[in-house]
């Protein structure tokens, strides 16, 4: 291709940079990242600062004075659990047609709680009536043929005594005789039959009505109107097993499982104080009434059934609990050194190999060295280190130090 005369030849110059240009690239390149380092330490420090000023926020309480009676033994961890708790069901399969109950409700041994249909239990009832009615009718009209076959009877053996009969007419008469005799005792025996099957027709009629077992309170509600019960699980989802479960209230008690290397220091009868997780400052007294003799050989304990002295509505089924297995009286004056103060074991901390608690002092902390005694469910004795009154953190952070201050919860 030819050039044209005019054409202005390119410049390579102008795309080079020049050193002025380059140093002053570098410059702001390097105020850029400076800048940017230098936002990093000031978030930073402001962070740390934020943190150092920043108060932990701990729960405190109040060391008691030390209460007297049984030493504890042991504590253990369960639930409450009724001795008697029914699953009501029906004995047959049949569609519910009433429901007499809802949840929380007291129910009386033999109180109705739902009816099934019945109506094909109640035909089958009136067939085995109606089969009785109609041998009975049966026995009065052979009743009937019977004592007209004796007076011929009667009349045959007077012919023949007088000889002018044949004694084939005196066997016929015996026969018929005879035979409504058995006619009249098999139609008996078959109204005995019958009544049998009205039995059986009204039991089936009977079953239709599910009532409570036993005096108690009804905790779950399985079925409603119109669905389908059974006692076997015919029909899978579709068809309910249960109808409603109920608890005997008055006879609710504890069960722990105790570990296996402990269970020599529980006997039947032993004291026991108990408290609910839902009312943890609620000491309530039972007894030891059982203790299972077999073992759990994976879990290594013996389960333990306690007995409430006194029941009360706030313990329900089911409800978790702990309980502390108290000892025989303690001695009096026999030389060992009484508890100075009471307090929560969570507010024991270990330091090194010290029990420590830290003591609140006007809204900063004091570390302070203790010597425990024994335990009482929750709480420890304490031998010295603080006094009756004192106030200690029981929970908080795990790094908490002398002379830190805090913020108490409310």
């Amino acid at each position: 291709m030819a050039t044209l005369p005019n054409s202005p030849k390119p410049d390579l110059d102008l795309l080079r940079i020049g050193e002025s240009q380059r140093r002053s690239a570098k410059t702001g390149k390097r105020l850029g990242i400076a800048a940017a380092l230098l936002g990093v330490v000031v978030l930073f420090t402001g962070a740390l600062f934020a943190l150092r000023n920043q108060k932990p926020a701990v729960e405190i309480g109040v060391a008691q004075k030390p209460s007297a009676g049984r030493p504890a033994l042991l504590n253990a961890s369960g639930y409450v659990t009724p001795r008697r708790r029914a699953t009501v069901a029906a004995k047959i399969t049949g569609r519910v047609t009433e429901v007499f109950f809802d949840e929380g409700v007291h129910v009386r041994k033999g109180q109705v709680l739902t009816t099934l249909d019945d109506s094909d239990a109640r035909r089958a009832l009136e067939a085995a009536k109606a089969d009785r009615d109609a041998t009975e009718a049966t026995i009065a009209d052979y009743e009937v043929q019977l004592k007209y076959a004796e007076l011929e009877l009667h009349r045959a053996q007077e012919l023949q005594a007088a000889g002018v009969q044949s004694q084939e007419n005196l066997d016929n008469a015996r026969t018929s005789a005879a035979s409504f005799r058995a006619k009249v005792a098999l139609a008996k025996q078959q109204v005995i039959a019958s009544d049998a099957r009205i039995r059986e027709a009204q039991q089936g009629v009977d079953n239709c009505v599910i009532a409570a077992p036993f005096d108690g309170i009804v905790v779950s509600k399985d079925a409603q109107v119109g669905e389908m019960v059974s006692p076997i699980s015919a029909g899978g989802g579709f068809t309910r097993t249960g109808i409603a479960t109920v608890v005997d209230m008055s006879s609710i008690e504890i069960e722990v499982d105790v570990n296996e290397a402990y269970i020599a220091r529980v006997q039947s009868g032993q004291p026991v104080t108990a408290i609910l997780d839902a009312y943890p400052d609620w000491q309530i007294p039972a007894r030891v009434r059982t203790v299972i003799p077999t073992a759990d050989r994976q879990k290594a304990t013996v389960k333990v059934r306690i007995s409430f002295l006194t029941l009360d509505p706030r313990i329900l089924p089911d409800m978790g609990v702990k309980v502390t297995f108290l000892g025989e009286e303690p001695e009096q004056n026999n030389g060992a050194a009484a508890p100075a103060a009471q307090i929560p074991l969570d507010a024991v901390r270990d330091d090194g190999g010290k029990k420590i608690v830290f003591l609140v002092r006007d809204d900063r902390i004091e570390r302070r060295a203790v010597t425990l005694g024994g335990t009482r469910g929750r709480d420890a004795e304490i031998l010295a280190g603080i006094a009756a009154g004192d106030i200690v953190v029981v929970k908080g952070p795990a790094n908490l130090h002398d002379g830190q201050a805090i913020e108490i919860k409310k």
